[in-house]
């Protein structure tokens, strides 16, 4: 149709979802061969994955050679991706819904509105027939642009032959998808005991012979020419599908449903239509029976069908509705080029859901920074303002020294708001068609009208009770899913964390493991999720004499630890029990970390476990001394005198406590899971490894690193090394993520 009314440089994505219910991946490489585009510019969009958002660099290429994109809802991540970086004109390209659901409930369910509104009189709702926007809200109703859908070739054929005296019926996707499971159990229930065979890819295969499964285009030619007669069920008074019109085309009766499309088409009249399944049962019964004076009335008069689906009488209206987008894009580009364009800086929040201390607080810190300095970098510099719970027990001032002078710090406190309370503070916010999915929702509450004054909420964790209230855009630092692999809280209590991850626009994540756990376990979509870089504490670094130079004599390693599950504590005090009773361990063991002092009189099993292999151990009470949590300059001081770190734990997200010891000259004997193996390259730590599952092994590389240890300082990072890893090095990585969802 684009061609039809002149449009010549037409491009078509090469790239498309690997998902079986995807129905728009008919595209070739036959158009580009007439695109006015350099060949370098050409390969990177054909590389581009649009229907996941595609890159700046990409779209920075479109507009430079498109006025106009057409989109299709396959996710929210398409329409945010084109409302922040295309600046032409943008169609949504609809060919209606099944009932009740309309677009305005498939755009305020993901939370789309604010998108939409944003593109302004940039944006069209083409519906593929004249009715389509009747139903929809007004800010779609507004915005239709009538694009109507016809055949590539509506000729007439008068192939159909017949001579297999079965239905034919067509339903894809009958095992996954709700919908065609419905249809094809209705029409087995109604239609069963007729002879009949069942057209449509099947993903998943169906235990019924009559079901073909996916066939080829020339194979499901041949079964529309050989069977007796086409079936079609749908009702929809928004939606219809291809093959009636295919059937009709070829010359095959087609006997349908009232009150459909095919209604509204031309077909309202028609001897095929049937108002019941009974009518419809006793119309085929004489189909299959061999009444060929009734099937030459079918066939005769259901061609008016084909007049509706004609392209050449819908060149004019496809005319009409590109003169209005060019007029009124023209329109717009003078507007903006008459005036200047005032661009208010942004605002991010960084929000630290609960009263997280130590290297949580640290990471949260970090990341603030990183925001601030990535923004400054790329010359688009933004306020960052860090938010923490209103807890003079938890936080002094002193908490937030690591922040750099000029991000803002706020208290504040989760305000639960009930459904209905939510309904109305999104009312007000301007999301007129926003309904509540949950009972309760939370805003945080600064005293500044719910941080309404920033653009973009960072919350760093998925530790939300409820909701997050979407009055804006959310992104969510994810960890870790601990709880996948260890019992560190209750089942079904993540439920909560799991929803706020898939609720946020955009999660990052630090490791391919934590990604992965993402994207298995929380189960979001891929194009969601997004992994950066470790931020690592910025830790005092030895110079290379400093660490070479005669150190005092090195008679302990340090084990830093606390009182978490994951820690694993019974491993670790019965490897110390091998070490130093069968192997004659030589090295006393320093316990540091929160909560550290009275640990083993503790609560929790783990705890009380480990407590028992310490009470039956007398030569445990005489090597290891526990020093409880240390502040930093104590701490450093005692990790510099060690011969080496020990970390004991079974998994998480890592530990920086390798990294500050590197920096101090200290190698590091760490448990092996992915987390740390990952660590270990981006830092260049040459950890040594142990298995955290055997104590046996633990006790003996603790025995191994007696003798390594200090040949081992050799391998730590440079001072050079360590530097590509700085906050300031990793801020543009933590900026070009965020910057995408502002």
């Amino acid at each position: 149709m684009l061609k039809r009314i002149g449009v010549e440089q037409i491009f078509l994505p090469k790239s498309y979802p690997d998902d079986p219910r995807f129905r728009s991946a008919s595209v070739d490489y036959s158009e580009d061969d007439l695109l006015e585009i350099p060949k370098d510019d050409l390969e990177i969009l054909n590389k581009t994955d649009w229907y996941a958002g595609g890159d700046e660099n990409s779209w920075r290429l479109a507009n430079k050679y498109f006025d106009v994109v057409f989109i299709i809802f396959y996710s929210l991540d398409i329409f945010q991706s084109v409302s922040k970086h295309f600046y032409g004109a943008v169609v949504w390209r609809v060919f209606g819904t099944q009932q009740p659901m309309t677009y305005g409930k498939i755009i305020a369910y993901y939370g789309g509105e604010r998108v939409l509104k944003r593109l302004g009189k940039r944006f069209y709702f083409g519906e593929a027939y004249s009715h389509l926007a009747d139903q929809e809200p007004s800010h779609l109703r507004d915005r239709r642009c009538y694009l109507p859908l016809g055949m590539l070739d509506i000729g007439f054929e008068n192939a159909w032959k017949g001579e297999c005296k079965k239905i034919l019926f067509v339903c894809p996707d009958i095992a996954f998808n709700d919908y065609y499971k419905k249809t094809y159990e209705s029409f087995c229930k109604d239609f069963g005991d007729f002879p009949y065979m069942v057209s449509g890819a099947q993903p998943v295969a169906i235990a019924d012979p009559h079901v073909l499964g996916f066939v080829s285009g020339s194979e499901h030619h041949r079964n529309m020419v050989q069977a007796r007669v086409m079936f079609y069920q749908s009702r929809e008074s928004h939606h219809i599908h291809y093959h009636p019109f295919e059937a009709v085309r070829i010359g095959m009766p087609l006997v349908f449903m009232s009150g459909g499309m095919l209604d509204r088409l031309g077909g309202d009249k028609l001897p095929g239509r049937c108002s019941t399944i009974r009518e419809a049962r006793a119309k085929i019964e004489r189909i299959l029976g061999d009444d060929w004076k009734f099937i030459e009335e079918i066939c005769s008069t259901q061609r008016v069908l084909l007049s509706a689906m004609d392209p050449q009488n819908m060149v004019q209206l496809w005319r009409e509705g590109f003169q209005r987008i060019a007029a009124d894009l023209e329109a717009s580009r003078e507007k903006m080029q008459s005036r200047p364009i005032a661009i208010s800086r942004k605002r991010v929040a960084v929000i630290l859901p609960v009263g997280y201390r130590g290297g949580s607080l640290r990471g949260a810190l970090l990341l603030a920074k990183a925001l601030y300095l990535g923004s400054r970098q790329a010359g688009e510099p933004v306020d960052v303002v860090f938010l923490h719970l209103d807890e003079s027990a938890t936080y002094s001032d002193a908490d937030f020294d690591e922040l750099p002078e000029g991000v803002l710090r706020r208290p504040y406190s989760w305000k639960t708001l009930t459904a209905s309370q939510a309904l109305r503070a999104m009312r007000y916010a301007g999301f007129s068609k926003w309904e509540p999915t949950a009972n309760q929702y939370i805003v945080p509450n600064d005293g500044i009208q719910q941080l309404q004054d920033c653009d973009l909420w960072l919350v760093v964790s998925d530790r939300l009770s409820c909701p997050l209230l979407p009055l804006k855009s959310s992104v969510l630092m994810v960890f870790d899913y601990l709880q996948r692999y260890e019992p560190v809280i209750s089942k079904g209590t993540d439920h909560a964390f799991l929803m706020a991850a898939r609720a946020a626009d955009r999660v990052l994540v630090t490791t391919d493991f934590t990604w992965r756990d993402a994207i298995q376990y929380a189960g979001l979509e891929p194009g969601k999720v997004r992994k950066v870089p470790m931020l690592a504490p910025e830790f005092p670094v030895m110079k290379v004499e400093q660490v070479a130079s005669p150190r005092p004599s090195e008679d302990y390693f340090l084990w830093t630890t606390n009182a978490a599950a994951h820690k694993n504590h019974v491993n670790a005090a019965r490897a110390l029990e091998i070490y130093y009773g069968e192997l004659g361990g030589h090295l006393n063991c320093r316990v540091t970390g929160a909560n550290t002092q009275g640990l083993r009189s503790g609560e929790g099993s783990h705890i009380q476990a480990m407590a028992e292999v310490f009470d039956r151990s007398e030569i445990l009470d005489k090597r290891v001394r526990w020093c409880g949590e240390l502040p930093d300059l104590a701490y450093r001081e005692l990790l510099r005198g060690a011969l080496f770190l020990w970390h004991a734990g079974r998994i998480d997200n890592g530990t920086f406590s390798v990294v500050e010891a590197a920096c101090l000259g200290v190698p590091s004997l760490s448990s092996d899971y992915p987390a740390m193996r990952e660590m270990d390259a981006q830092f260049s730590l040459g950890l040594s490894w142990m298995d955290p599952a055997s104590p046996r092994d633990m006790a003996m590389q603790l025995k191994q690193m007696e003798h390594e240890a200090m040949a081992r300082r050799a391998r730590l990072p440079t001072i050079q090394q360590l530097s590509v890893q700085s906050v300031e090095a990793l801020a543009p990585f933590y900026w070009k993520e965020v910057r995408a969802c502002l």
